[in-house]
């Protein structure tokens, strides 16, 4: 077997190829795969947030809608009439839930504990108010009811319609919870009256009513009351 020379072999070691180098072609394109790889991650996580603000966004709308909606049904179980059967006839008022809800819910619970039943009209002043209460808190309202009726013929400027239903101002027990239905316009009557209905039917009856003999304190000579005090819905 022939043997190769020295020089031979470096002559062959010369023609062996060095190790290549990574081109700048290969490198750009890795790069851009890591860049989309990270664009692509961020993208998921940036949805995901989204998503999720956005569910939690639907969930609080969802409930905000199912609070005011417990708020509705809470106002509409709340009875939006009384009916008074009187010695004359019934009187059917709509009552202000709205604008006086603490009298209306005050009002609501004499209703059911039959605070009205029986309930006289203690003072009937043609052309001004008809009272209906205990005879124990008469004396209370005297001074506006009398010089009251005198005061308001000499004021042009009305600012409340007859049929307006009501109860005097002040702190006050049960017993205390009378009644006032206007039967004509009454200057600042806020001034002396908390207002939380209005007469809707039966305005003859508050006509009739009105139209009893009183004596010189302005009492019916005969009694007058209220025989029954009913709730309805609409």
């Amino acid at each position: 077997m022939a043997r190769i020379k020295p020089q031979a072999l470096l002559q062959q070691s010369k023609k062996k190829k060095a190790p290549s180098r990574i081109s700048g072609t290969t490198i750009l394109f890795c790069g851009l795969i890591v860049v989309l790889a990270l664009f692509f991650l961020y993208s998921t996580y940036t949805n995901r947030s989204i998503r999720s603000s956005i569910q939690r966004s639907n969930t609080d709308s969802e409930l905000e809608l199912q609070d005011d909606h417990v708020v509705d049904l809470r106002k509409s179980d709340i009875p939006g009439y009384a009916i008074f059967t009187t010695s004359k006839g019934p009187v059917t008022v709509e009552l202000f839930k709205d604008s006086s809800p603490e009298i209306v819910d005050k009002f609501i619970e004499l209703c059911q504990k039959e605070h009205f039943k029986g309930m006289h009209f203690l003072r009937v002043i043609k052309h001004y108010v008809i009272q209906a209460g205990n005879t124990d808190n008469l004396g209370n309202t005297e001074d506006w009811t009398v010089k009251g009726k005198h005061h308001g013929q000499l004021h042009a400027s009305l600012k409340h319609e007859a049929f307006m239903v009501g109860t005097s101002k002040g702190k006050r027990d049960d017993k205390e919870f009378d009644l006032f239905i206007t039967t004509a316009p009454i200057p600042d009557l806020s001034e002396k009256l908390v207002v939380f209905g209005r007469v809707v039917k039966g305005e003859d009856v508050v006509q009739e009513i009105e139209e009893v003999d009183t004596d010189e304190h302005y009492q019916p000579k005969s009694q007058i009351g209220i025989i029954n005090a009913s709730l309805k819905q609409v």
